[in-house]
């Protein structure tokens, strides 16, 4: 749903994208090669404007870190220019209503993931590698 979500309003033009990990005590390496991804977009789309990210846990900090993620986007930054109104950006927001998602498009989700974080490092890549492999696999067995 945030890939979806973010990836309509860059469409739409927006250029400043934050993803609020407050209630986010882990993210799983599918979740993170999206944030990368999205990022990746972004910064593409929007001349060089970062993904934000805010109220990363020390957790999520160091994960996203241990990837080398942090080189795409901007964790917990205190120039940002929504600091100081993060409470009241959150009471107003609204549950984001996406589509359901289907098995073969949640694993073709799953691989870009994991293929955009083989791409950001050597290490990722033979980190992933067998993920990858598998999900590629399987996307084939689910061929119509």
């Amino acid at each position: 749903m945030v890939k979806e979500c973010a990836e309509r309003a860059m469409s739409g033009g927006e250029i400043h994208v934050v993803v609020d990990l407050e209630a986010c005590s882990g993210m799983d390496s599918t979740f993170m090669g999206m944030l990368a991804g999205l990022a990746i977009k972004l910064a593409k789309q929007s001349t060089g404007q970062l993904l934000q990210i805010a109220g990363a846990s020390e957790r999520n900090v160091q994960s996203l870190e241990d990837l080398g993620l942090d080189a795409l986007m901007e964790i917990n930054p205190e120039a940002a220019e929504w600091q100081g109104q993060v409470n009241q950006i959150r009471a107003n927001l609204v549950a984001w209503r996406g589509h359901d998602v289907v098995a073969k498009e949640r694993s073709q989700i799953v691989l870009e993931a994991h293929q955009i974080l083989s791409a950001t490092s050597e290490e990722n890549a033979r980190r992933f590698e067998t993920v990858v492999q598998m999900l590629e696999k399987d996307l084939g067995s689910q061929a119509p």
